[in-house]
């Protein structure tokens, strides 16, 4: 079929898939806190496009790494920077781009000198920032390589995700997939084992990871409550539970993958 204009007209997904491509590209995300705009002002690789300060903020940040700043009062600064009212900013909010890290087996095959066993973190609906900026910080702590998530859900690139973080976001590769389960069965190709995190699990996970000395493990975690979706388990090598000392003992996501990350460094 041919538009009016004589031109074959495209298809849908053509369509959809141009105006996704631009709409990732108009996308900005704005940081905010001393910490989180600190380390992004001193990562080569993140696009800055505007600093708003206040005086105080300013004095305390130290090197602007290049950015010139727009300083302004403290008493209108909610109306200079597009933030939600109870944003700890501390004076101090970064305009950015989201950072780029690659494709999943660039990351994940990475070379990484001092490690114990390759490591990835993947998260199954895990939508608030909070606890993937906690997971990331982790990750960052005990030397995972990525921490992977579905692009539709999952918490984007936001300001309060890199606050949690504490910096961790500009170091840590936050890979969003567009479809979990095929990224899951990429890693099995790269020779990673996934180990899926789940109360229902009957193994504990130490005695698991008492029997892959070396192996690439991918820890697989899905959101509390829900946990993760029935072919993310499935696509899983184990099915494991962190052991705890009563039966009613529980941890929210962000908990369970410090223990797991901890857990899998050791060995």
């Amino acid at each position: 079929m041919a538009s009016k204009a004589g031109k074959p007209k495209k298809p849908a997904w053509v369509v959809d898939k141009e105006r996704a491509k631009r709409a990732a590209a108009a996308e900005t995300v704005w940081l905010f806190g001393l910490h989180a705009v600190r380390d992004a002002l001193a990562n080569p690789a993140r696009e800055k496009l505007r600093l708003v300060v206040t005086q105080n903020a300013l004095d305390r940040l130290g090197d602007l790494h290049g950015m010139t700043p727009e300083v302004t009062d403290p008493r209108v600064f909610g109306k200079e920077v597009p933030l939600a009212p109870d944003s700890v900013h501390q004076g101090a909010a970064l305009e950015v781009k989201p950072l780029k890290w690659g494709s999943l087996s660039e990351v994940a095959l990475r070379e990484a000198t001092g490690e114990t066993r390759p490591l990835l973190v993947a998260l199954d609906r895990v939508t608030d920032p909070h606890n993937i900026g906690a997971v990331l910080r982790s990750a960052e702590v005990f030397g995972a390589r990525a921490v992977i998530a579905p692009s539709r859900h999952s918490a984007p690139e936001t300001g309060a995700l890199a606050k949690t973080a504490s910096g961790a976001l500009e170091r840590q590769p936050y890979l969003r997939v567009p479809n979990l389960a095929e990224a899951l069965s990429q890693l099995k190709q790269m020779g990673f084992i996934l180990v899926g995190l789940d109360g229902t699990g009957e193994g504990d996970l130490p005695d698991l990871l008492a029997d892959l000395p070396g192996r690439a493990i991918c820890l697989v975690m899905g959101s509390e409550g829900p946990g993760m979706r029935e072919l993310t388990m499935k696509t899983c090598d184990h099915i494991v539970r962190i052991p705890f000392a009563a039966d009613f003992g529980s941890l929210n996501v962000s908990n369970a993958a410090a223990v797991a990350l901890y857990a899998a460094s050791r060995g």
